[in-house]
């Protein structure tokens, strides 16, 4: 196992590279609720990219027993039932199958604060420090280029929510199926997959630049979503 100097150091990533060379995981999680405290990780799915290019055979989906009792108003959301958790295995392995997938690479999602402050309280449990991942956040991704690109439709005006659904639908993107971590990654890598070109013309030429203008959104609460159980 890795120490904590050795991972920091390994993670570091040359910010000079085009946005298009770098590696990327997009990521997002399913949880019994948004109470950081008490509520759990249900279910993680994640895809990698090569900039613009979904790897659609390097793929991660994991159901997770969670620690907290899965309640009804969880389980109308994401349709993962106690008896599909009995199962499977705790937030201890499924997070070392999560750290061997993501590597190195660069984290992308969605409100991803969201997803990162359960998955980092578990690690600062197991491991005594937090992902070591580059961030970067879809969504902050989303209002840097509608500041930029207000000559095209889905940024001229601010679409109607703020959730992944509302701008994915935008795009274009086809929704199958929310509240399912595996089908929001997807959806989200083809979101960032989109906005790849769009950042080029907006002035990003590198990953440092797309690091310093991803910067999370903590949690999603300046737009009142840590009352819902997902951030689609």
């Amino acid at each position: 196992m890795l120490s904590l100097f050795e991972r920091k150091k390994k993670s570091g990533i040359d910010e000079r590279l085009p946005i298009a060379d770098v590696r990327y995981v997009v990521l997002d999680t399913e949880l019994t609720g948004l109470d950081e405290r008490r509520d759990s990780v249900v279910s993680i799915g994640a895809i990698r990219m090569t900039g613009g290019r979904i790897d659609l055979g390097d793929t991660f989906y994991r159901l997770v027993s969670p620690s907290t009792e899965l309640t009804g108003a969880s389980v109308v959301i994401h349709e993962i039932t106690p008896s599909e958790v009995a199962a499977s295995p705790g937030i201890d392995s499924v997070l070392a199958e999560v750290l061997e997938f993501c590597g190195n690479d660069v984290l992308v999602g969605h409100f991803i604060s969201i997803d990162l402050s359960f998955l980092n309280r578990e690690m600062k449990r197991l491991k005594g420090s937090e992902l070591p991942n580059r961030v970067i956040d879809t969504f902050s991704v989303y209002e840097w280029l509608r500041k930029r690109q207000k000559g095209r439709d889905c940024f001229a005006n601010p679409v109607a929510g703020y959730r992944l659904s509302d701008i994915v639908k935008c795009f274009g993107i086809e929704v199958n199926g929310a509240h399912n971590a595996m089908k929001d990654a997807f959806a989200t890598a083809q979101l960032f997959q989109r906005f790849i070109p769009l950042l080029s013309e907006a002035g990003a030429k590198d990953i440092g630049d797309l690091l310093k203008l991803g910067i999370p959104f903590k949690g999603g609460d300046q737009f009142g979503l840590t009352g819902e159980f997902s951030n689609f």
